[in-house]
Order: C-alpha cells, then structure tokens, then sequence
C-alpha cells in the first residue's frame, strides 16, 4: 500500500467534496446529538473495513468527550452495558443499513420499530442520512485507499 490516497477527491471532483461537506453540515446542525453520530459512523465505518474513517470518528468522538472505555467497546455494543437504549437502536439500524446485502428485505421492521420508540422522524430521516453518508465516505476512503491521519503524517 502506497502512503497517500490514489486521488485526491478534494482536488479532482471538489463540487462533490463540498457537496458532501454541506451534508456533514447538515448532519451537525441537527437535533440528533454529535456524539450518536460519531458513534454510528465509527460502528458503520468498522463494518465497511474503513480505518481512515475509523480513526477520524474515534478521535473526533473524543475531543467531543467520549470515552475511551465507550469506544472500545462500539463493535461489541450488543455485550457492552455502556450504551443506552437510544444508542442501541441507533447501533442496530446502522449495522442493518451497512448490511443490505445480507437481508435482501432490507432493514427489518423490528430494528425500525425500535428506533423509531427513540428518535422522531426527522430525526430518522437525519440518522439514515448520516448512514447514507458514512457509507459513501467508506467507498471513496477504502477504494482510493485514503490511509488514517497518523498513517498520513
């Protein structure tokens, strides 16, 4: 593997780069918290295999106050009694959102259900756009090979 992404997405097609940076802007304007974001991005990011997105969400969860021991323990929150209900439901429909491929009716009802118990529609409608999100960065960060800040310096 190389030191540096294949191409650089910033600089080769910038009105798709800025257009997802104002989706990232939406995303931190809304009324779902930084933190669930972070941490279903990070959940998302570890199923899509994506280390760049990986380190980014886990240290950028951090600064916003999360804590190591929540952090470590994203991959195995089924286990882990450091997360709420809210949380929980959030992990889940990520995880079914990350794997289409494997249920081919789509999310199911049960995991819908229950995040809708925690989260209003607007606010579904933010989270499915935050897993939409994520999933694309995934796709260009792992295809371009688009190494981890550290791995980059």
């Amino acid at each position: 593997m190389g030191h540096g992404p294949r191409v650089n997405l910033a600089d080769k097609a910038p009105a798709v780069y800025r257009a997802w940076l104002s989706v990232e802007q939406f995303l931190h304007d809304s009324t779902l918290p930084d933190n669930l974001l972070h941490l279903v991005k990070l959940r998302v990011s570890q199923i899509n295999g994506c280390a760049f997105c990986v380190d980014m969400h886990a240290r950028d969860a951090r600064k916003a106050g999360e804590t190591d021991q929540r952090l470590d323990a994203v991959a195995v929150w089924r286990e882990a009694p450091f997360f709420t209900d809210a949380e929980r439901a959030a992990f889940a429909l990520a995880e079914a959102s990350a794997r289409l491929a494997d249920n081919p009716a789509g999310v199911p009802d049960d995991v819908w259900q229950e995040a809708a118990r925690h989260y209003d529609e607007q606010q579904l409608a933010v989270l499915v756009v935050a897993l939409a999100q994520i999933s694309a960065w995934n796709t260009v960060n792992v295809t371009l090979r688009h190494p981890p800040a550290a791995a980059a310096a």
